[in-house]
């Protein structure tokens, strides 16, 4: 059997997004207080404006650090693990379902397109709009900024001729 040989294939930003949709586990890479990096596992998509996005909550790590520090980096991961993969760079923005006294529209929005992008649609958009505020969700919204190669591992073509 020969061996696999690793590719980084150079895309363009629309390439990115389509590579992207599909697959929606990730790695979300913020920064701490203190400057190192903060790594966590989420599910996420793209939205209509090509933004990568995440649902969570106010008081998680990755939330706070993104607040504090809106650059932040995410590996796009495929389902198998020896598949493609990419790292995108981007700036987060957080919007809140609410702030505890009034609702946020804007947020409530995003949320139900993050929905419709990764799941379809939903039996009851209003039972969901209440569940986010309920919930207190938060939403991450990530502008790429800059983004490496789509690739996969295996060895360097010089090594697997051997």
């Amino acid at each position: 059997m020969a061996p696999q040989i690793a590719t980084n294939t150079e895309v363009g930003l629309e390439e990115l997004l389509d590579f992207v949709r599909p697959r929606h586990r990730m790695l979300l890479i913020t920064e701490r207080a203190d400057g190192s990096p903060q790594a966590s596992p989420v599910a996420g998509g793209v939205d209509d404006s090509g933004r990568i996005v995440v649902a969570t909550y106010p008081q998680r790590a990755k939330t706070r650090n993104a607040r504090r520090r809106p650059g932040v980096s995410v590996v796009v991961l495929s389902d198998d693990w020896d598949d493609a993969w990419v790292q995108v760079d981007g700036t987060c923005e957080v919007l809140d379902a609410s702030d505890g006294e009034s609702v946020n529209q804007e947020a409530l929005d995003a949320f139900v397109e993050y929905f419709r992008n990764i799941a379809g649609e939903h039996s009851d958009w209003d039972e969901y709009r209440q569940a986010m505020v309920d919930q207190g969700k938060s939403l991450l919204r990530i502008t790429p900024t800059r983004w490496g190669t789509v690739s996969t591992g295996g060895f360097p073509p010089e090594v697997a001729e051997r």
